[in-house]
């Protein structure tokens, strides 16, 4: 099995400075990808840098 880093919603809150119910609406709307389990939801290392990537702007080139 390979090991894998999985996040709790508030740990994601907490490394994004937001809050906990912005990350769930991220969850929900589809934009976060999570594992539902019990109650609460899981998310991979690679779903949050994929989240990150898809809103990391784009800096032009400096002359």
């Amino acid at each position: 099995m390979v090991d894998k880093k999985y996040y709790t919603v508030q740990d994601v809150a907490d490394l994004l400075q937001l809050h906990w119910q912005s990350v769930l609406t991220y969850i929900k709307k589809g934009e976060l990808e999570a594992v539902k389990l019990g109650k609460g939801y899981r998310i991979s290392q690679q779903a949050l840098d994929s989240f990150i990537a898809k809103r990391t702007t784009k800096t032009k080139g400096t002359k």
